[in-house]
């Protein structure tokens, strides 16, 4: 009797302690009474933002830069003008009809492009795609050029991922791509483009975006995203490659950021099956002690993906993507979760966990015995981030995940700082960290807002997202997110690569 009147009293007591305004519980009855405990934290007072200001807060005192930072990074290879519209928009001014939504591996005729749009605008998901026929490519460029409404941005992820360095003054970047004369134009003026990679053309890409909510027919966007294709020969071959390993020597970098590859789909089986092994060749020729950064971006042939898996994943270091591509590459190497069609609505953390230790675990420098080079993946979706990396390579990461996020939350919403009237929090405070053994209930604290936990020798860091409820552009963001995570990041020094 007295043990319950003892739990009482101390039940009693703790929460006393947590609703008169005592946030730090006494050890004694911590110990003893699991409630959240927030360190020194801000009210949760939803007049104030709610626990949008109290993670916001957070991230500005705990976003610090490692005590090693990069000085030269080199970025290559893919790079354009991004000629940025409203999807339904210029689908209606090219006099197609809305209807069923299809998925096509190459597009061939403004039809494809509608039936692939829909597909992808039903699902709120990003997607690109290659455009074969040059002459009706060029006929719908126009069309969105002349569209109402119609921006010019800098395009490719290359260039994306240099020009987000280039905004830190002490950083040098390198960008080796396709780079006609608007898009050098556009570029920061700390951005170094070598001379063999200025061409007399642009490469233009369309990106056709949509709003949450939009309806066209039949079909309403979950989600703002958008979708782009192009008829981009010079990046679909990755033609700047050679040129751009040739310039490390020269430029010395402290890491090299590889992007592009997912160009090269659309080019056809023969073609990416031969430049893919010249380009295995060529990353191969990068120095030991360089750390290399792969970002990747939608596939829709597996053996293709496949193929980067066994053949490029273990020969970088580092790799970027986000939940549509992560879901491909356990469908196409057969991996956890492989059965599932799509993701139902925001990604579950302990399925995404499964497929990133397993990509590791199978691609990655697991074991210090191992020849694979793969010790980092940064993980991103609308409502979350997750960095896994193998244990003793990466420091600092709970600070590069966060960065990411706070770049995220900021940009999609065209401002340079968060601003928390116009965020909201849309991922669960608990999860699950694994669908497998060993799996635990993990909690996100906002006042505190990473969640690690480590599976062997795999360590995740979790932060959310401040999502924007009015995005103004989301393209461009993973690249944004990518290189504030790598700009966070310090590479270990005992671990040579």
């Amino acid at each position: 009797m007295w043990r319950k009147a003892s739990a009482v009293a101390l039940l009693a007591l703790a929460v006393g302690y947590f609703y008169h305004g005592r946030l730090n519980l006494p050890e004694q009855i911590s110990q003893y009474v699991s409630l959240p405990i927030f360190h020194s934290s801000p009210s949760l007072d939803t007049q104030n933002g709610g626990v949008e200001q109290v993670i916001s807060t957070a991230w500005e005192t705990l976003i610090t830069l490692p005590t090693r930072q990069w000085s030269r990074v080199a970025v290559g290879v893919n790079a354009c003008v991004d000629v940025v519209v409203s999807g339904v928009g210029l689908l209606q001014a090219l006099a197609v009809d809305p209807g069923t939504g299809l998925d096509h591996e190459v597009l061939h005729s403004k039809d494809d492009l509608k039936e692939a749009f829909i597909h992808y605008m039903g699902r709120g998901a990003a997607a690109e795609r290659f455009f074969s026929n040059k002459e009706a490519f060029q006929w719908i460029a126009r069309a969105a050029a002349e569209y109402p409404g119609a921006k010019l941005y800098v395009g490719g992820n290359a260039a994306l991922i240099g020009q987000k360095l280039a905004s830190y003054p002490d950083l040098m970047v390198l960008l080796c791509g396709p780079v006609g004369p608007k898009l050098h134009e556009m570029l920061d003026e700390q951005i170094i483009v070598p001379p063999d990679s200025l061409q007399e053309t642009d490469e233009y890409h369309l990106i056709l975006e949509y709003k949450a909510g939009e309806q066209w027919g039949s079909t309403q966007a979950p989600q703002a995203n958008r979708f782009i294709f192009s008829h981009d020969v010079s990046n679909g071959e990755m033609s700047s490659l050679e040129t751009f390993v040739a310039s490390l020597d020269e430029f010395e970098p402290d890491l090299v950021v590889l992007s592009g590859l997912h160009m090269m789909e659309g080019q056809g089986r023969q073609l990416w099956e031969e430049r893919l092994k010249e380009a295995v060749s060529a990353i191969a020729d990068i120095h030991k002690d360089i750390p290399i950064h792969l970002e990747l971006a939608s596939l829709t042939d597996k053996d293709y993906m496949n193929s980067i898996m066994q053949e490029v994943m273990p020969i970088v270091s580092s790799i970027g993507l986000n939940e549509q591509e992560l879901l491909f590459l356990s469908q196409a190497g057969e991996g956890p979760h492989s059965d599932l069609a799509a993701w139902q609505g925001i990604p579950d953390v302990g399925q995404v966990s499964d497929i990133l230790y397993w990509v590791l675990e199978q691609h990655g420098r697991i074991e210090p015995s191992s020849e694979a080079d793969l010790t980092r993946i940064h993980f991103h979706t609308l409502a979350y981030h997750v960095l896994a990396t193998v244990d003793g390579y990466w420091g600092n990461q709970a600070a590069a995940v966060m960065a990411g996020a706070r770049v995220a939350s900021s940009q999609a919403c065209g401002l340079q700082s968060v601003d928390v009237s116009k965020v909201e929090l849309k991922v669960q405070l608990e999860f699950p960290s694994s669908h497998f053994e060993p799996r635990e209930k993990l909690t996100l604290n906002p006042a505190e807002p990473v969640t690690v936990w480590r599976r062997g020798n795999i360590t995740f860091h979790l932060t959310p997202v401040l999502v924007c409820k009015q995005p103004l552009r989301t393209v461009g963001l993973g690249d944004a997110i990518s290189a504030e995570g790598l700009v966070y990041s310090e590479l270990k020094t005992q671990q040579p690569f």
